[in-house]
């Protein structure tokens, strides 16, 4: 499957005929359809690349995963990518969060969009980072408030994640 890279957004054409594009988004809940295009973000696209699920091209010239990896470097998404692609990797249907001030929804499996409220509120912190309590205290009561445990995944300067459930209760 082909996809176009332009301004961070990958477009893959859904052609008549080709359901795969479909099908990653209704099946496999990537990106966003918008009339005959599936919009991924860039780390949707990096993942269906390092799958071998997507092949993209931007002016023509095919992307390695090593220029995908390159771009979310440069626009500090790795860790992201790196909790998206474990969270992915574990069954996990995974949509943005920043409405509610994180980096991701999570769903559980057997859960998604449309069919259920997300369980989780993903929040990725570098390790090193030292987060100021009336964040960390804001973190907690959104998702809260929300109906979602927060999910802390603590990410060290060797991209390993330690993840962290955190829920707010009334002593």
């Amino acid at each position: 499957m082909r996809g176009n890279l332009s301004n961070e957004i990958v477009s893959v054409k859904i052609e008549e005929g080709s359901k795969r594009p479909v099908a990653l988004h209704e099946k496999s809940f990537f990106g966003k359809i918008d009339e005959d295009t599936l919009n991924l973000s860039l780390i949707e696209a990096s993942y269906l690349v390092e799958k071998d699920r997507l092949d993209v091209y931007e002016d023509d010239v095919l992307c390695s995963l090593s220029y995908f990896i390159d771009l979310l470097k440069e626009r500090d998404l790795y860790a992201n990518y790196i909790v998206y692609r474990d969270l992915k990797d574990r069954g996990y249907v995974i949509k943005t969060g920043f409405k509610y001030g994180s980096e991701f929804r999570l769903y559980d499996r057997g859960r998604s969009p449309g069919k259920g409220h997300s369980d989780f509120l993903v929040k990725i912190i570098h390790e090193n980072y030292n987060i100021p309590s009336l964040d960390f205290a804001s973190n907690v009561r959104v998702s809260h408030g929300v109906n979602k445990k927060l999910l802390l995944a603590i990410v060290d300067d060797d991209f390993d994640i330690t993840y962290y459930n955190v829920e707010w209760t009334r002593p």
